[in-house]
């Protein structure tokens, strides 16, 4: 029951990671693409029924003043949506910064030449990592 889902929502695609409360870690898991508003419910599904998560994390976009923006309304409507949809607990938590913490741990793997170009889009699944980690920090 440590088993946690994290998740970056885009307008093109949803960075899923995986996480465990009792080490306190994440992990990158997909980049699940995103089709006329809607995420690809068929991976996300397979995805839940292989790691079965007690608890989702929705990263919440604010912009630089801790106000709401145009994609936290997204966020807010994913995360009710899976809410849903798996009868899970979901918390929302300030995603500001967890992209470029994603690009800059991206370009390290590629410096340290173990990240390829073609992992590139991935980062949004690192994304997700970073949000999953920051908050089995605070909490």
């Amino acid at each position: 029951m440590s088993c946690l889902f994290g998740f970056d929502v885009g307008t093109k695609v949803v960075g899923v990671a995986v996480g465990n409360r009792l080490t306190g870690t994440a992990r990158a898991l997909a980049a699940v693409p995103v089709r006329d508003g809607e995420p690809d419910w068929q991976t996300l599904d397979a995805l839940r029924r292989e790691w079965l998560p007690a608890e989702l994390v929705v990263g919440l976009p604010l912009d630089n003043d801790g106000k709401e923006q145009p994609m936290t309304r997204t966020a807010r409507r994913f995360a009710e949506r899976v809410a849903e949809r798996y009868a899970l607990p979901v918390a929302l938590t300030d995603e500001r910064m967890s992209s470029q913490e994603a690009a800059r741990r991206f370009a390290a793997g590629r410096a340290a030449g173990t990240r390829k170009r073609s992992d590139a889009k991935s980062i949004d699944a690192e994304a997700a990592a970073v949000i999953l980690e920051s908050y089995l920090v605070q909490a």
